[in-house]
């Protein structure tokens, strides 16, 4: 259980609607979300939220919203569709979040699967993604848009203003004195047990599938959440991650009811970096890939600057790596290093942090790929309190999380406050919790594959708990694999070794079954075209870049150097990269290649780049591939390049194949 006492209490409100009405009493004034608009910050409190949710829920029934209702979410972080979720519970609805980066087909396939009848969009674009599809989505009916900015000569028999509900349901509240009446006895009304959001898997192994979580799973998850990390109504969050995701709704819905604290939508998805700096938020969530994109940042701006403020910056990060992380764990540092510590922290890590909008940070996590050793030890080492935990859709986020005071960077920490963790035969990650979804939709095979009748459920994630009871992810179950001498293969950890050079944005390693590993690699074209830049180094394409010579020897000595490191690792060392390529165009999720989560879809690429792979192992020092490729407005295209192929330098290793690899 972790040891860290137990949040939920049998008086506890048990869905997010009656937490609503809970803090329009208990935190009247205090504020809920803010948004920044027009480059102005709008502050709502929360009993001025309630109002906006009262209004907009009576506003969505008078148009003929009724309990059990599906009703569709789909845009970037606006207070607006945040409180779309929240009417939509009260009511008794089931709000169902899609991917706004979404094409019109994958959307068609999640609302007619769902069976949304209602859809609340940000503006004309997913408007007209509606509407492209609605023979698809026989069921939709009734489209509700945020921004009416070029919608205004739409046929509107079906279409309808945000605003213009939701002033229907301030007449309703000045025209019925019991509508308030009313609109809390259909809070009271919903429970703990009924549906409260649908949420898409990203899809990596085919057709996404609708996660029902209940509304106590939620309401449960997010109060151990913030019992875990002593969450309040004190802490500030932003809001900038896909609506759709379950992280974003645990964190910016689920733990921000529970607690009361605020949370803070920026101005758009270009301005995040900028708003978070003027947020400063005490509590924090983003990807491994944010982390890695900031720090590429930071040493791509100090690579141009002054010799004297570059030598000063790399000084203190040396001392940083030394005794950072003892700093902030509490751990005993001697006075000199203290004291020149707190030199760096006003001269660098302040500033730096201060640039990064962490200057108030107190809890920050990463989760859904592993993050590297060393880029988690960096933002440690500056006095960041990041940590990781490990979770998924079907857990309402949390699985396990890292205590303070007990970071271990190769681990995910300790299971969650009323989680159980068992290790199956296979290696295979199984967990129990309060959290655990209700089932698939309408998808009962599947169901029965991943939830166990007593209530486990198979995470698909290979690891094995350590001497601390800290669970250490390998892989991938399905992914774990082994060379053909025996040695282990699992293509994730060889990934992450590689993605941790600031040059490298993304990996795709290959060999189960096959002689030797070799991999796919993408480089980051602001890293690299940075380089290139204070090189003089033209190019006129991603393409053209990734095939250059000078970019072809920085990338094997970076593989160069992640294969020294596997091969000081017993059951790594067999699966050095032996062959690469840089791949001639990005990944890139309209083509398939990733899911809208960022993650790579392994069985597609294999598909796709069938003859680069072949070639990899071939013996081939390059290979003429043409490659159908999406452009933004949806036009197709074709890349055609000659792309080379490198043998990596490998290292001696003396451990022999061991039984754990079987």
């Amino acid at each position: 259980m972790g040891g860290y006492g137990l949040a939920h209490k049998p008086a506890s409100p048990d869905t997010l609607a009656k937490y609503l009405l809970l803090n329009a009493e208990r935190f009247k004034g205090r504020p809920s979300m803010r948004h920044k608009d027009y480059g102005i910050w709008q502050s709502w409190t929360w009993d001025q939220q309630c109002e906006e949710v009262r209004a907009f829920s009576l506003g969505l029934q008078a148009i003929g919203f009724k309990r059990g209702d599906r009703i569709a979410v789909i845009g970037t972080n606006r207070p607006r569709l945040y409180w779309t979720f929240i009417a939509a519970q009260a009511l008794g609805g089931v709000p169902v979040p899609v991917y706004a980066d979404s094409v019109a087909e994958e959307m068609a396939y999640v609302l007619d699967h769902a069976e949304v009848k209602y859809a609340v969009v940000e503006d004309q674009e997913q408007v007209d993604k509606l509407l492209s599809v609605a023979g698809d989505v026989p069921r939709l009916t009734e489209i509700i848009y945020d921004e009416p900015r070029g919608l205004r000569d739409y046929d509107h028999t079906h279409l309808h203003n945000y605003a213009q509900v939701r002033a229907m349901g301030l007449e309703i509240l000045e025209r019925e004195p019991n509508a308030a009446a009313r609109f809390e006895a259909e809070v009271a009304q919903g429970s703990g047990s009924d549906l409260g959001v649908m949420l898409y898997t990203s899809g990596t192994t085919g057709r996404p599938k609708g996660v029902m979580l209940s509304n106590e799973s939620l309401v449960r998850s997010a109060l151990n959440g913030n019992r875990f990390d002593n969450l309040s109504e004190n802490e500030s969050v932003i809001a900038y991650l896909p609506l759709a995701w379950v992280g974003d709704h645990v964190f910016s819905v689920a733990q921000a009811h529970t607690a009361g604290f605020c949370v803070s939508c920026p101005e758009s998805q270009e301005t995040v970096n900028e708003d978070r700096r003027e947020i400063a938020p005490t509590y924090f969530f983003a990807p491994p890939r944010v982390f890695e994109t900031l720090l590429t940042q930071i040493m791509v701006r100090m690579e141009d600057a002054g010799r004297i403020k570059k030598k000063m910056f790399d000084y203190f990060l040396a001392h940083a790596r030394k005794v950072g992380e003892p700093i902030l764990d509490g751990k005993t540092v001697g006075l000199k290093d203290r004291l020149l510590y707190s030199l760096g922290e006003f001269f660098v890590y302040g500033p730096l942090k201060n640039r990064l909008g962490f200057s108030r940070l107190r809890v920050g996590y990463t989760a859904g790929e592993a993050i590297g050793p060393e880029l988690f030890r960096f933002y440690r080492s500056i006095g960041l309190n990041l940590k990781q935990l490990y979770g998924q859709t079907e857990a309402c986020v949390y699985i396990t999380a890292q205590p303070d005071g007990g970071i271990k960077p190769e681990t995910v920490g300790l299971p969650s406050p009323e989680v159980e963790i068992r290790i199956a035969e296979n290696g295979e990650v199984m967990y129990r919790s309060p959290g655990v979804f209700m089932g698939y939709y309408k998808n009962d095979e599947a169901t029965r594959e991943t939830k166990t009748p007593d209530g486990w459920v198979h995470t698909g994630d290979a690891g094995f708990l350590d001497s601390d009871g800290q669970l250490r992810i390998i892989d991938r179950a399905k992914d774990v694999g082994k060379l053909a001498d025996g040695s282990l293969f699992a293509p994730k950890y060889i990934e992450n070794a590689l993605k941790f050079f600031p040059e490298i944005k993304e990996v795709v390693a290959f060999g189960h079954e096959r002689e030797f590993c070799a991999a796919f690699i993408n480089i980051d074209l602001t890293a690299v075209g940075n380089w290139a830049e204070r090189n003089n180094i033209a190019y006129a394409s991603y393409q053209e870049l990734a095939g250059h010579p000078r970019v072809y020897e920085t990338i094997a000595q970076h593989v160069a150097e992640a294969n020294r490191k596997l091969a000081a690792e017993p059951l790594m060392a067999g699966s050095q990269v032996r062959r690469f390529l840089v791949l001639h165009k990005e990944l890139d999720a309209d083509d398939g290649e990733l899911t809208r989560t960022q993650k790579v879809r392994r069985s597609f690429i294999a598909d796709r780049y069938g003859e680069l792979i072949e070639a990899l192992y071939d013996g081939s020092s390059e290979k003429y591939v043409e490659t159908q490729v999406t452009y933004e407005d949806g036009r197709k295209g074709i890349i055609r390049a000659t792309v080379r192929i490198e043998d990596a330098e490998v290292f001696p290793y003396d451990s022999p194949v061991m039984e754990a690899a079987e």
